[in-house]
C-alpha cells in the first residue's frame, strides 16, 4: 500500500465518481471554464489570487475585449496594462507587470504557443507552482492534483488520517485520489467542493455534498479546519498606497514628491510620518518592480510610469 493510499477510503472509485458527478451536474457557471485557451485561463488565475470570483468576470471579460490574445497582451503598452489592474482593484500592480512580460515570453520564446506541463508554465514570469498546475489542468488536462486552501479544507475534514496528523499529507491524498489523466475536471470539482459545499461555513446538506457518506466531520459533526490565512486590510494599507500612486501618475505623466504626495494620502506632509521619506520608499518599491520611473534633480524628486 502506498502511502497515499493509505489514507485514502477504501471504496475510492464510488468517492471520485460522486464528486465527477455531483460537479457535472451542476456547478457555478463561470466563463474560463467553458474555454481551454491557456491565455484566456492564465488571465483568470492571476486576477483570481486576491479577487473573489464574482467580482473577476466582468474584469476578465473586459481584459480579454482590450486584449483578446497573447499576441495583443505581449503587444501592448505595460502602463496600460498596469492601469487597468488598478482601475479594476485586481490586487497587487506587479501581478499585471508580470502576466505582460510572461505574454511577452510566450511570443518571444514559444512562437505565441503555451507550454503544456507545469514545469514549463513554470518557466514564465510569474508564474508559481499553483499557477502553472491550474494552467496545465484547465488548458490542457495535463496537471497534477491542485491543493489549495479549499482543497485543504476538504481533505481535512473529509478524512481521519489527514485531521489527526500533526503534518498531514495534503499533495500525496489530493494525488491519489485525482483520477488519472482527469486534472480539469477533477480539479474544477474539489475547489467548487471546497467553495460552495465545504466552506468556512459548511453547505452539506444544503448543497448536497457527495461525500456526506464518507466525510469525518459530516459524520461527527466536528467540522473544524486549519486556519485560512487572512486578507490584509485594504483601506489605508501599503497596497492601497501603491494603487493611488499608478492611477494618479496615468493622470498627470508627472508629478514632484510634493504634487503626488496629498493625491496619494489626504494627510501627506512633507516632513511629517506620511511626507517625503514615506513616498519615497513608496516610489521605491513600485520602481523595484519596474512600474513607476523616480527621476532624483537637486531641488526636486519626480515620479513617473514606467513605459
Amino acid at each position: 500500500m502506498t502511502d497515499a493510499a493509505k489514507h485514502l477510503p477504501e471504496d475510492v472509485d464510488a468517492v471520485r465518481e460522486a464528486l465527477i458527478e455531483w460537479y457535472e451536474a451542476d456547478h457555478r457557471e463561470y466563463p474560463w471554464r467553458r474555454t481551454d485557451d491557456a491565455y484566456e485561463i492564465l488571465v483568470s488565475e492571476v486576477m483570481s489570487q486576491q479577487t473573489q470570483l464574482d467580482r473577476v468576470v466582468s474584469a476578465w471579460e473586459e481584459f480579454l475585449a482590450e486584449w483578446p490574445t497573447v499576441e495583443y497582451l505581449a503587444d501592448a503598452n505595460r502602463a496600460d496594462v498596469v492601469g487597468f489592474w488598478t482601475d479594476h482593484s485586481l490586487g497587487y500592480n506587479n501581478r499585471a507587470k508580470y502576466l505582460h512580460e510572461a505574454a511577452g515570453q510566450v511570443v518571444s520564446e514559444h512562437g505565441g504557443e503555451f507550454p503544456e506541463t507545469p514545469e514549463g508554465l513554470k518557466e514564465l514570469m510569474g508564474v508559481g507552482p499553483y499557477t502553472a498546475n491550474a494552467v496545465a489542468s484547465f488548458a490542457f488536462n495535463n496537471g497534477d492534483a491542485v491543493v489549495d486552501t479549499n482543497v485543504k479544507r476538504v481533505l481535512y475534514r473529509a478524512f481521519d488520517e489527514i485531521h489527526n496528523t500533526d503534518d498531514p499529507p495534503y499533495a500525496e491524498v489530493a494525488s491519489g485520489l485525482m483520477p488519472e489523466g482527469e486534472s480539469r475536471v477533477w480539479n474544477n470539482a474539489i475547489m467548487e467542493l471546497g467553495g460552495v459545499a465545504c466552506q468556512k461555513k459548511p453547505r452539506c446538506d444544503e448543497e448536497g455534498c457527495p461525500w456526506r457518506e464518507w466525510c469525518r466531520a459530516y459524520n461527527t459533526g466536528d467540522f473544524s479546519a486549519p486556519d485560512v490565512p487572512t486578507q490584509p486590510e485594504f483601506e489605508g494599507s501599503r497596497r492601497q498606497m501603491r494603487g493611488r500612486v499608478i492611477s494618479t501618475l496615468r493622470e498627470f505623466d508627472e508629478l514632484t514628491l510634493d504634487d503626488l504626495g496629498p493625491r496619494v494620502r489626504v494627510d501627506y506632509s512633507p516632513n511629517g510620518e506620511y511626507g517625503r521619506e514615506w513616498l519615497h520608499n513608496l516610489l521605491s518599491d513600485l520602481a523595484e518592480d519596474g512600474l513607476v520611473e523616480v527621476k532624483e534633480g537637486d531641488e526636486e524628486t519626480v515620479a513617473r510610469l514606467q513605459t
